[in-house]
């Protein structure tokens, strides 16, 4: 058998869709205050150490086959799926483990949570990343760990970020697996199989993060909380409608989905799961929120023609500078729609 090369996941540029790293004020973490939900937090301990899933993500005989029957179009879809979910992953699991370190001390009981959700996000990483070489690549994570920048968010941005990252991948997995079970001919890849068990991490982490929300009130009462409420659900639901229509659409047809329906069901099953977590949530059946959304497509497709082009950085810039003030217009419009009030929210 001739060896193919394994080309190496780490060449593909950055664009605002790619997932990025995460650091954070290490010391309020640790002050955080969890007296009037200790209960909570160590029924939510528990369930990180029963460790559902340590048997769950192992490699069987299904995966030992060779994937050329595949078109090259439908595995450079997957490929970018695979390489962009395990960044992710890989980045929860840098970032969870950070945290877990440096607070042990002050606050062992968060901080073993934070310890456990890194856990899970390792082997989802790791689990990945096998896959890949099944589509010859390979994602260096020590050398990605060195080299991606890491963005700074304070702890209740992190809160509010996570909550939604874990939730709507929640929905995303559990979505895939029940339209392929509906439809096992369109399972071109053993890995679906993993994602019942596996969305089930995804909401655990993202119930966490509710109660660490919850530690302080101006989390989730008041102007700030409906502010950064809407923010982080427009930033969350716009990337996902981005990427997937722009990016990824080729990939869910192949799997013999529609990608706008997805998409929708995704959004609009996330957004009402953020009900029980923040004071305010968008209007997502508003038809303006989709219509929106929908006018910033031909535009983020003209944004990465033009990224990757030849033209130098700062042409580039001056080229991409209209479209993003298009999108820019459209995300303000929709943080200025009259938001929905969670049922013990209030607009303040």
């Amino acid at each position: 058998m001739v060896a193919t090369p394994v080309k190496a996941a780490t060449e593909r540029k950055e664009t605002i869709l790619t997932p990025r790293f995460y650091t954070t004020d290490f010391g309020a973490m640790a002050n955080l205050d969890i007296s009037g939900h200790e209960a909570e937090f160590e029924a939510m301990l528990a369930e990180f150490q029963a460790d559902y899933n340590r048997r769950h993500f192992v490699r069987d005989k299904e995966f030992e086959q060779s994937w050329a029957h595949l078109d090259e179009k439908t595995k450079e879809h997957f490929r970018f799926f695979l390489e962009s979910s395990c960044t992710s992953e890989f980045s929860g699991f840098l970032l969870y483990k950070e945290i877990a370190v440096r607070i042990k001390d002050k606050n062992p009981i968060v901080a073993e949570c934070f310890n456990l959700m890194s856990r899970d996000e390792a082997r989802h990483a790791g689990f990945l990343n096998k896959a890949m070489q099944d589509f010859d690549m390979v994602l260096d994570l020590s050398n990605l760990s060195k080299t991606k920048k890491y963005v700074y968010f304070a702890p209740k941005f992190i809160f509010y970020a996570t909550y939604l990252s874990e939730k709507i991948g929640y929905w995303r997995y559990i979505k895939i697996h029940q339209h392929l079970a509906a439809h096992p001919e369109n399972r071109i890849y053993p890995i679906f199989k993993f994602f019942e068990s596996w969305c089930q991490d995804e909401s655990r982490h993202g119930d966490f993060c509710n109660l660490l929300l919850r530690t302080e009130k101006q989390n989730i009462e008041g102007w700030q909380a409906n502010w950064w409420s809407r923010f982080f659900l427009l930033s969350v639901f716009a990337t996902m409608y981005l990427n997937d229509m722009c990016n990824r659409k080729e990939f869910y047809e192949a799997l013999g989905m529609n990608t706008e329906e997805y998409v929708k069901v995704v959004i609009r099953e996330t957004n009402r799961d953020a009900m029980k977590a923040f004071p305010v949530v968008l209007n997502v059946d508003h038809p303006e929120f989709w219509a929106r959304l929908e006018a910033c497509i031909p535009h983020m497709h003209q944004i990465n023609r033009i990224q990757a082009s030849d033209q130098p950085q700062w042409q580039k810039a001056l080229a991409k500078l209209p479209h993003q003030l298009f999108l820019a217009w459209q995300f303000l419009r929709l943080m200025l729609m009259q938001p929905i009030v969670s049922p013990k929210g209030a607009i303040l």
